[in-house]
């Protein structure tokens, strides 16, 4: 359920962060990356399992034909990213902030966020089919026709988001606030949509995904 009282624990990152480059990274399996800045640069064709990114700041920093299989992000923030269908499946995120950033078609499979924030990020196309999902900001941004089938959430709050035509198919949204949201049409079933909170502009929509006509006269 999504619950506003819970508090999303911002990314514990010390003030100065020492510059690093790609020369100085060729990722390996297992690797672990802590207390630095990439700035400005590009990051390509990187191959990694189960590599570590620990107190890091990605600024300006763009991705291209990445493949991080059970990487794990702990209090890392991306700001100004360019992260595009790169695959990060099976990931764990912990205390992440995504500000102004690019995930067109990111590949988020199967991973595991806690205390994460997608800030006015652009993700149609995302992939986060059985991903687990707890204490998770969406705001700002647009998700559209992503895919967030059978996704086990909690404490998820939707904020100003464009959801249209995203796959919800056998992820229980009991209690999800979806009010403030933009959408006309979702992949889901009645089952998935029980409980879940709209608003009065959005029941018509909701309507028409079960075959019902809403009479306006």
């Amino acid at each position: 359920m999504s619950s506003k009282k819970e508090k999303i624990e911002a990314p514990k990152i010390p003030a100065y962060l020492e510059p690093i480059t790609l020369s100085d990274y060729e990722l390996e399996d297992e690797q672990i990356l802590t207390d630095g800045i990439f700035q400005d640069c590009e990051i390509t064709n990187q191959t990694g399992y189960k590599v570590c990114f620990d107190r890091l700041r990605f600024t300006n920093t763009t991705f291209r034909g990445i493949n991080l299989n059970k990487a794990e992000f702990t209090d890392v923030v991306f700001e100004n990213c360019d992260l595009s269908n790169i695959n990060l499946n099976e990931s764990i995120f912990h205390r992440v902030i995504f500000h102004k950033c690019k995930l067109l078609g990111v590949d988020l499979s199967g991973s595991t966020l806690r205390n994460v924030v997608f800030d006015t990020c652009y993700a149609d196309y995302a992939v986060l089919r059985f991903a687990n999902a707890k204490l998770v900001k969406l705001m700002n941004s647009s998700f559209a026709k992503a895919d967030f089938f059978s996704m086990n959430i909690s404490s998820i709050i939707f904020e100003e988001t464009n959801l249209d035509q995203t796959q919800f198919s056998q992820t229980k949204l009991g209690g999800i606030d979806l009010s403030s949201c933009d959408f006309e049409s979702l992949g889901a079933s009645l089952e998935d949509l029980q409980g879940c909170i709209i608003s009065p502009m959005q029941a018509a929509v909701f309507a028409s995904l079960f075959g019902l006509v809403v009479n306006r006269d």
